[in-house]
């Protein structure tokens, strides 16, 4: 099984992959680990990504998503923004179970503010907004709760 948890930045991907993660035995892997350094330079400095700077990593992710689920299955936390990116994620693998973290621009902008070490910062976040798509599959989950109630709900829904 895959699972691939998606939203903006700072809506809590990371955080929910760890801890269905830690709850399911599934691998963790966190998308932006695959960014080439171009797209990490482009995001430092402040500059939004645009469909050419992610395709190849989109392409990366699928072929890895293809491999995990030939193996044991995994959780990954993505942004996949569009829908086109999902498509393109899911050409390789047909076993995805999408789960989708919504919040409000100012409560996810707060904590972008609030981290620290992390290459993605509020400015970019507006775009992030401007370019999702909200899938119309998969489970929606509000951010306003906690992470444990957030993951017990998603393990309750899946």
């Amino acid at each position: 099984m895959i699972i691939i948890i998606m939203g903006v930045s700072g809506s809590g991907k990371s955080t929910i992959a760890k801890l269905l993660a830690e709850k399911t035995g599934l691998h963790y892997y966190d998308a932006d680990d695959f960014h080439p350094q171009s797209n990490i330079y482009k995001m430092k400095n402040g500059e939004a990504l645009n469909d050419i700077d992610r395709k190849p990593w989109l392409l990366i992710l699928a072929e890895k998503l293809q491999t995990w689920e030939h193996q044991k299955g995994a959780i990954l936390a993505c942004s996949a923004l569009k829908e086109s990116y999902r498509e393109l994620l899911s050409s390789q693998s047909e076993k995805i179970k999408w789960v989708y973290l919504k919040g409000s621009f100012e409560t996810i902008k707060n904590r972008i503010e609030s981290r620290t070490g992390h290459f993605m910062n509020s400015k970019l976040l507006q775009s992030q907004f401007d370019t999702l798509e909200p899938p119309t599959y998969g489970i929606h989950i509000a951010i306003d709760q906690t992470p444990l109630q957030i993951t017990t709900q998603i393990l309750h829904k899946i």
